[in-house]
This record gives structure tokens, sequence and C-alpha cells, in this order.
């Protein structure tokens, strides 16, 4: 299969009292949880360098005992000047799309242990210019709001109007304004409508699902998406699990799977984890729930770990 994924890069800068730690953000942490999950490998002389210059394509040849046909694009802003954190990863992606600017948004991740972390950006960077006039390569699309400026209304209806694959989208950061002194908090997106009448599945977090509709309960906001065209909803809810929306016969119904207890030592990028791998299997098999529960289990697996690199064989 041949994948496009688009959205931000952002450099975190995770912060956790008077900690601080540099990390490879935004969708850095789809791409390697899809390469993952599609069994793709670099060649060691481009997992070693971490020169955008020595990106090449992902082939069969580089590991004999792994092969794939999937092929991930994708759509993405990079910066020289840290593309060494990006390297491992996007090495493994088609490079056609990377576009290079002078500074990708550094965003500030401030935890406060359950509640929903604090977000602070710097250098927001503007639309990605997009492939329209390729989108009929692909087999699906993959979209993740990282900072809500990815792509514009009109970019995506464009989308759809050139592309008849599944079309999925994280809302994300567009589930947040943009405040004094670069901090986003909670808003209702405006035209939401818009954004769900041009894709077919949609995943959001407990507290990103209040941004979409001025509904109140979970089942009235999905049912106002899902009349929009739609087909699901997906609603993460961190350590309980994760449901999902869907009509059959005009009735909203839901499936829920419960998460694993387990010791989580992370929260960054969870949710890029299981979108990766529910939109990867879902594509694959077209059977929601197990599609759900492998996503689940990656999201969990992701919280175990401390250094997403090191998560390997989705």
């Amino acid at each position: 299969m041949k994948l496009l994924v688009i959205g931000h890069s952002v450099e975190d800068h995770i912060i956790s009292g008077e900690n601080e730690i540099i990390k490879p953000g935004g969708i850095h942490y789809t791409a390697s949880a899809l390469t993952s999950v599609c069994h793709l490998r670099a060649c060691p002389q481009e997992r070693e360098s971490g020169d955008p210059i020595s990106v090449c394509h992902p082939c069969e040849s580089r590991d004999p005992m792994i092969t794939s046909n999937d092929h991930v694009y994708l759509c993405t802003s990079a910066e020289k000047e840290n593309y060494h954190l990006f390297s491992d990863v996007y090495n493994l992606c088609e490079p056609d799309f990377i576009q290079f600017s002078g500074a990708i948004p550094k965003v500030l991740l401030t935890s406060h242990g359950e509640k929903e972390r604090e977000e602070q950006y710097k250098n927001i960077s503007g639309n990605l210019e997009l492939p329209f006039d390729r989108l009929h390569e692909f087999d699906a699309i993959l979209i993740n709001m990282i900072t809500g400026f990815d792509l514009k209304l009109e970019q995506l209806i464009k989308i759809r109007q050139n592309f008849r694959g599944i079309i999925y989208m994280d809302v994300h950061t567009l589930s947040r304004g943009l405040g004094h002194h670069g901090h986003r908090g909670f808003r209702q997106i405006d035209n939401f409508t818009g954004w769900a009448e041009c894709v077919d599945i949609i995943q959001v977090n407990e507290y990103e699902i209040k941004t979409l509709s001025e509904k109140t309960t979970d089942d009235e906001i999905a049912l106002d998406i899902l009349t929009c065209g739609t087909k699901q909803i997906i609603v993460t809810k961190g350590a309980l699990g994760a449901r999902v929306f869907y009509l059959q016969n005009g009735e909203l119904n839901s499936i829920f799977i419960s998460a694993a207890k387990i010791c989580a030592v992370n929260k960054i990028g969870l949710g890029d984890v299981f979108g990766a791998v529910y939109f990867y299997n879902y594509i694959k098999t077209g059977d929601l729930f197990s599609s759900l529960e492998k996503s689940v289990t990656a999201s969990g697996l992701a919280a175990e770990q401390t250094d997403l690199t090191k998560l390997k064989n989705l």
C-alpha cells in the first residue's frame, strides 16, 4: 500500500518539575508508529547519518528477514538544524513531500499529572504544501493536525474532491486556539461540520471531543458529527481505553475497548501511536473491532516506553 501522512513536525520541550527534555515531536510520533507497523527498515548508513540529504526510499532489500509492500509518504516541514532528531524515522519514509524551512515550531509541554497537559508554541508554521496532483497514487491518507495550522479547510475540501479513498483525521491541536505568548487552550472549532464532511474517520481525545459541537455528551456530539458524513469517530480515553462511534441503520452504535492496567512512564505521543495503528489495521482489514483492540494495545505499550523510537514492530 501507498500511504500519505500529513502533519507538521515540531521540536518538543517536555517540562516536568525543573527538568526539560528536548525530543522530536509532532508527526514524528505518527511516522514512527506507522513505519514500525509497516515493518519498514533503513539501511545502516542511513540510520547513522542523520543527514537530510541522504534520505532515500525504504526497500525490502535492507533487511532480508523483513519484507514490506507498504510505502509511507510523509508530507511535513523539517529544519536542517535539528533534522538529526527526526532522521531515524524520516529516513524510513518516502521523502518526496518533506519541505525544509528556516524553523519548525517549538512546543513547551508541561505535564500536570492526570490533567490534560499545557501547551505553548513558538514559531507557528504556515499551511503545508500538499501534493494535490498525486493524490490518486495513494490508498489512504492520514492527517494529524499537529499544530492546527497543518492545512486549512479549503485544502481539505480540495483533497476530498480529488481523492476517493479513506481519509483519517486526528483533530489534535485544531481543537486549541492560539492565545497570548503562544498558549494553546481548548475552544470550539469554527465550522467543524465542514471538516467532518470531508473525512471518513475522526480521532479525538476526551477533551477534544467537546470542541467539535455545541452539544454536551459524547453520544450527542458523535451523532452530530456522524450525520455530517463521517463514518467513524474515535474517542481515546487515556488509561481507560477507547470508544468508536458509528451509525448502523441510522442508529448510533459504539464499541469500547478497555486498556490493560500498566505502569505508565510516558504520556507524550500516545494518541499518535493509537491513530497510526488504527489507521493501518483498518485500511488493511476493514475490521473495526480488531483495529480498535490493536490500537489500544499499542498505545499502552507506548505508555510503558520512555523513548518511543525504541518501540519497534508494532
